[in-house]
């Protein structure tokens, strides 16, 4: 079963991140990676700057999380992250899915450019990577992420984002 995620998952949520980022080590630049991955204070502000996470629920707890946030004309998917243990059976999937469902605006995603599973996984349901030039300016006016973390990430998008244009 997919939800909106309530306050009451909050710790769930940042354990499901949390235990998934664990896959980014070694991956990802190490001066990008911290433990834990995303401090409670980070989630927190994700979700009051406007990220609202869905749950994938299944034997009554979350196994996998995804955001979404409206940002301007775009909508971006944040934060996808499925428990270790739970890997490689839909769950991603069907949260992408079902988070698709939701918005009429574009979507636009965004990840590190090592992690080539979540690049994988983004272009199979789809998404192409957009040109360096691209990244870096949906990268500074979607999101609010430091400059290294721009250098070492891409963006997927949908076809459609070219109608929003980058302005």
């Amino acid at each position: 079963m997919i939800r909106r995620c309530t306050d009451r998952d909050f710790e769930r949520i940042y354990s499901v991140i949390n235990d998934s980022a664990v896959a980014y080590r070694g991956v990802i630049p190490e001066d990008r990676l911290k433990t834990p991955y995303m401090s409670r204070e980070e989630l927190r502000h994700e979700i009051d700057e406007g990220v609202v996470f869905y749950g994938f629920e299944e034997e009554g707890e979350i196994q996998g999380v995804m955001g979404i946030q409206q940002v301007l004309d775009v909508t971006l998917i944040r934060h996808a992250y499925v428990c270790t243990a739970r890997r490689n059976r839909g769950i991603g999937g069907k949260l992408l899915s079902h988070l698709r469902q939701m918005t009429d605006k574009p979507i636009l995603i965004g990840t590190w450019t090592d992690a080539s599973w979540a690049v994988r996984f983004y272009e199979g349901r789809g998404f192409k990577l957009v040109s360096e030039r691209e990244k870096n300016l949906l990268l500074r006016k979607y999101w609010n992420v430091p400059d290294r973390q721009i250098d070492t990430s891409v963006v997927l998008a949908e076809d459609r984002w070219r109608e929003v244009g980058i302005r």
